[in-house]
């Protein structure tokens, strides 16, 4: 009986589907050579039937719309954040106008200053749980005429924005005063680590160089208690979803080659410095060491940096990341001095994808979904497959061209509020502060809704003195 009634539902089921079929095969044309005309009718007479429905219709409206909520729902809700701490950010600047001192809240956020000569900073930890910039102000490294600056704004912990600040700009300093010592004449050429054998270990300065190094005005010293915290929960989760895992293997590269090149050979042929060479061996260098210090101790901090080096009339500025530096010329223009790198831009997307990577928008465009800037100083999961690189950009100005009031080099904390221009103009009317105005947008940035941690560095070049070499 069963076996019956099993043979009768399969039979229905055949005897449907074939008066389904019919209906197609009769409605197709049996001329081959039809006309447009008569395939368009019958592709309207097809679409009638099956697609204009008013089941289908409401079902794919819907549908549409939610896939259209959801791409958007990020963006208004950053948006709707943005509005009501820019409300917020102008209630507490009327109540430090009304007081003329913080509120009870800002007064609880740490912050950092320093004023070198024509160079003042100024830093504050901002919304974030942890201060992770790191910035570096010498305004004449061991007397050679060098002026020094650099910001690292660290990402995922502070390990990797110390690990810069300490190792990296004391190989910075030594290099110089090696090389600045061979074109003096102080130190002959096969006595300079000219020999690769000999390049390995640098020659420490003496006890009076040594003095002048430890005069850098960082005064971000403080944050590096608990420097191997890693803060940045989400960060670590993302890593663990990656399809390559996190290991403690430690690729050799051809970067280690670097650190074999001889003192000598950043000496170019007008006897001057190649800082654009310098620069760009020492970051790959220290990225390099950083990444096998952090692959065996599994962490997966980052950080960008962006390094100025003053000499007389010439500025060189070297950068990896997304903090900016820009100058006003002696006209009131915006000057960049260094470009962002960000995941979304053609050049980046296009080596990411090239790598095997991809680039996602998650609030802002990351990195596999993670990091939000396309290059930066550690974070060795993204590193193995260089989704992100350490090369810096290296830009060369004349200073006695553009003939600058003022510079700006800050972290992206500031950027995320103020364009090029807003900050140019915002400084001008501050210059006769005395810090230059660096305090001034630092906390301006804060109150308009910054998110991120802030450092501003500004130099002023009013009554500036270009030549260090012969103070003391």
């Amino acid at each position: 009986m069963e076996d019956e009634i099993d043979d009768k539902v399969l039979y229905q089921t055949y005897v449907s589907h074939m008066k389904l079929m019919s209906r197609f095969a009769w409605s197709v044309p049996l001329n081959i050579n039809i006309s447009p005309i008569s395939f368009l009718v019958y592709l309207w007479r097809i679409t009638k039937m099956y697609v204009l429905k008013p089941e289908i219709l409401i079902i794919g409206t819907i549908l549409v719309v939610l896939l259209m909520y959801l791409q958007a729902v990020d963006l208004w809700s950053h948006a709707l954040l943005g509005r009501i701490q820019h409300t917020i950010s102008r209630t507490a600047r009327a109540n430090v106008h009304r007081l003329g001192t913080f509120n009870s809240v800002d007064s609880k956020k740490p912050s950092w200053q320093s004023k070198s000569g024509p160079i003042a900073a100024f830093a504050v930890q901002g919304r974030r749980p942890k201060m992770e910039d790191r910035f570096v102000i010498n305004e004449n490294v061991s007397n050679t005429g060098v002026r020094f600056l650099a910001i690292f704004d660290g990402h995922g912990g502070e390990f990797a924005a110390n690990y810069a600040k300490d190792k990296l700009v004391p190989n910075l300093y030594q290099k110089i005063i090696a090389i600045k010592n061979i074109c003096n004449g102080n130190t002959p050429f096969d006595d300079i680590n000219c020999n690769q054998a000999n390049d390995d270990k640098p020659k420490s300065p003496n006890l009076h160089e040594r003095k002048k190094i430890q005069k850098i005005s960082s005064v971000t010293d403080e944050c590096a208690k608990g420097s191997r915290e890693i803060t940045d929960l989400e960060l670590l989760s993302k890593l663990e979803n990656l399809t390559r895992p996190i290991t403690r293997e430690v690729r050799s590269t051809q970067v280690a080659i670097i650190k074999h090149i001889p003192v000598c050979s950043y000496i170019d042929s007008g006897g001057k410095i190649n800082y654009g060479k310098l620069l760009t061996d020492e970051v790959l260098v220290a990225d390099q060491m950083l990444l096998e210090v952090a692959k065996k101790n599994l962490d997966v901090a980052g950080t960008t940096a962006l390094i100025a080096v003053l000499e007389e009339s010439k500025l060189f500025v070297a950068n990896v990341g997304d903090s900016r530096g820009v100058m006003c010329d002696n006209r009131g223009n915006a000057i960049p001095l260094s470009f962002d790198h960000k995941p979304h831009q053609m050049r980046e997307r296009k080596r990411i994808k090239e790598a095997g990577g991809f680039v996602t928008f998650n609030g802002v465009w990351r990195v596999a979904g993670i990091l939000a800037t396309s290059r930066a100083l550690g974070d060795y999961p993204l590193k193995d497959k260089r989704f992100v690189i350490a090369d810096p950009d290296i830009l060369t100005f004349n200073l006695e061209d553009h003939k600058p009031l003022f510079i700006i080099l800050a972290s992206d904390g500031l950027w995320d509020t103020f364009t090029n221009e807003e900050a140019v103009a915002f400084i001008r009317e501050r210059l006769n502060e005395s810090d230059f105005g660096a305090k001034s947008i630092t906390l301006e940035a804060y109150y308009r809704g910054s998110l991120d941690n802030i450092t501003v560095v500004v130099i002023n070049f009013q009554n500036f003195d270009f030549n260090l070499t012969d103070s003391s």
